[in-house]
């Protein structure tokens, strides 16, 4: 990979001394992925694929929530670990005003400012997690432990019980 070819996802890692690997996976110029393709493209199990979803609080702060591709989030878990009363989506058009990253590549590292986030405990059920590597077809695998402390994240149980 050329130099123009890293995010600023992967020169957070690399500063922070966090080793990981980058994961290219075919798309469309400016065409969001979902997780099951991305997992699909990359040959990866879903579980160990996460999403980055933004949400903004009742108190009106962002908070960032990483969880597998194949769940969904729970706004209630979500709020409850944040610490504030009820949290959002916020709508897709504001992703990049608030994280500088765009719809389908936005990384829990190196967003614009550094927001409470936390990871879907599941994640340390794994060896390595991917995540956008922040961009539309690049994804970065590394030790959950690794992302979280990077992110300055923490773990909860913030994705809805199937069959719920």
């Amino acid at each position: 990979m050329g130099k123009e070819a890293k995010t600023n996802a992967m020169r957070m890692l690399e500063r922070a001394k966090i080793s990981y690997t980058a994961h290219e996976y075919p798309h469309e110029e400016g065409q969001a992925v979902d997780g099951a393709t991305v997992a699909k493209l990359t040959g990866q199990d879903p579980d160990r694929v996460f999403k980055t979803l933004v949400t903004q609080g009742s108190d009106r702060n962002y908070y960032v929530f990483v969880v597998p591709v194949l769940a969904e989030l729970d706004l209630k878990k979500a709020a409850k670990a944040a610490g504030v009363k009820s949290v959002a989506m916020i709508h897709v058009a504001d992703i990049n005003k608030v994280t500088g990253y765009i719809r389908g590549g936005c990384s829990p590292v190196g967003m614009k400012k550094q927001y409470v986030t936390v990871f879907d405990e599941s994640c340390l059920d794994q060896p390595t997690m991917l995540v956008s590597g922040g961009r539309i077809g690049t994804q970065i695998e590394c030790a959950p432990a690794d992302l979280i402390k990077a992110s300055r994240g923490k773990t909860a149980a913030i994705t809805q019980e199937h069959g719920a």
